[in-house]
């Protein structure tokens, strides 16, 4: 393996070290020992999830393959899972909030268990069942847990603003180490234990059977609005109005659709992108190097959240700067004169393209605390769940559309057109302030209106 990529490695690996053990006092929040465990059973719970997450990831396409199938079977089953995703999570999201966020992070882990167990068939309509629960799964993993978190935070009435640092620990955590761990180990198991590529599936199912019964032993109850005299065709309605009536959530729903949208759609196109003729790349520590770099993001995020900074404005920031990492390819396609030999080493225009990705996805650690602290303060409690899986409504079609057509056009026009939703979710970041200090203002001019009688 070139050097290169051990340089990449290892310099993220140091600015992270020397993030993390330079903190200082601004960057730190004194917290409560109360809050604190609290705090740690959240992480703990939430790293077990994504580790039954991340675990699956880099075998499953590879599985496929094993059993037989090619490219378009393969991509009918992701179509499947984003799909699902697409049309159950809005229910699965309402029937959280009426039915209990605890309910809904157990159904979470039995659904993603049978999804894992469905590996062991090479039957194709097996593999589509397990497909459709592991998008509810998903569904499930993106709206649930959060929901809980925030419920549960206010109702033992710590402080709002130590939210952002459970946000920020659990992507640190969750988003970064665990995936780099977790990627190490399933590599381990299928290839230097031997056991094959369902292994890193029955080892996610392990941990996600773990994390279950942590979270029945440990946590408590909470819903959105669990009155019987609602319905679950009242939750959608009253969630549509939530959005339509509140140009805020309205907004926020659009920016994280445009982002996660293109996010997604640059972890189909990364390899084709450092690899057009083929050659010789090392994709578990170019994944390893790209999960650092989240982490690298949610420990600078920490960082601007403990400041109390405005999430509102740096984040028209990050996501110019995302507009520009995911131009590059186009950029380099133009300016460096691509290789004709099949094979090789990474050519140098795909080393200027993997600086640019990292910088991505360090973008999206900062991303992902940076929503989460957002959605927290827009979207109201009674219909947390049902909303956020209304927002992952347009984000999986948009996802479906690509992965049908990803043949259809050139790879520089795919990322060209995730540039352009970046930079349209920094319009809408901007936009969103604008309206929020709007609110505020406004706000502010309404209590002293109202202060004013009493004090004459």
């Amino acid at each position: 393996m070139e050097l290169f990529y051990y340089l990449v490695f290892g310099a993220l690996a140091g600015v992270v070290a020397a993030l993390e053990l330079g903190k200082s006092g601004k960057d730190r929040v004194a917290t409560s020992p109360v809050f604190n465990s609290f705090k740690n059973n959240y992480i703990l719970v939430y790293s077990l999830m994504m580790s039954g997450d991340w675990l699956q990831g880099p075998y499953v396409y590879y599985l496929y393959q094993q059993y037989g199938f090619d490219k378009g079977d393969i991509g009918r089953l992701f179509i499947a899972g984003f799909g699902s995703s697409m049309l159950f999570g809005t229910i699965v999201g309402s029937l959280a909030d009426k039915q209990g966020r605890k309910r809904a992070c157990i159904t979470y882990c039995i659904s993603y268990i049978l999804s894992c167990i469905t590996k062991h068939s090479p039957e194709y309509k097996i593999l589509m069942i397990g497909r459709v629960l592991g998008g509810i799964a998903t569904s499930l993993l993106f709206s649930a847990f959060e929901s809980w978190l925030v419920a549960e935070h206010n109702k033992r009435g710590f402080d709002p603003q130590w939210l952002s640092i459970t946000f920020s620990k659990a992507i640190f955590l969750g988003n970064g180490l665990v995936a780099i761990v977790a990627g190490l180990f399933a590599n381990f198991l299928a290839d230097n234990m031997g056991f094959g590529p369902v292994a890193p599936f029955d080892a996610a199912a392990c941990f996600l059977a773990i994390g279950m019964a942590i979270i029945l032993s440990s946590w408590g109850e909470n819903y959105g609005d669990s009155s019987d005299n609602k319905d679950l065709m009242t939750q959608f309605k009253m969630a549509a109005k939530a959005i339509a009536s509140d140009e805020k959530i309205a907004l926020l729903g659009a920016i994280q659709s445009l982002f996660e949208g293109s996010m997604y759609t640059f972890v189909f196109l990364w390899t084709p992108a450092l690899s057009p003729n083929e050659e010789d790349i090392p994709h578990g520590f170019i994944f390893a190097t790209f999960m650092l770099s989240s982490m690298l993001g949610s420990s600078v995020a920490s960082r601007l959240l403990a400041r109390k900074l405005k999430v509102e404005g740096y984040m028209q920031i990050v996501f110019s700067i995302s507009a520009f990492t995911l131009f590059l390819p186009v950029v380099t396609n133009f300016l460096v004169p691509p290789s004709s030999e099949k094979g090789g080493s990474i050519s140098f225009g795909g080393c200027l393209q993997l600086l640019g990705f990292c910088t991505f996805e360090s973008c999206v650690g900062i991303f992902w605390p940076s929503i989460m602290k957002m959605r927290s303060q827009y979207i109201p409690e009674e219909a947390r769940s049902t909303i956020m899986n209304f927002f992952r409504i347009p984000l999986n079609l948009f996802v479906c559309v690509v992965l049908y057509n990803v043949n259809a056009f050139p790879i520089t026009v795919m990322f060209g057109m995730c540039s352009i939703f970046l930079f349209m979710a920094a319009i809408l970041q901007r936009r969103l302030m604008v309206v929020s200090d709007l609110h505020r203002s406004t706000k502010a001019v309404e209590m002293t209106a109202e202060d004013e009688p009493l004090n004459p």
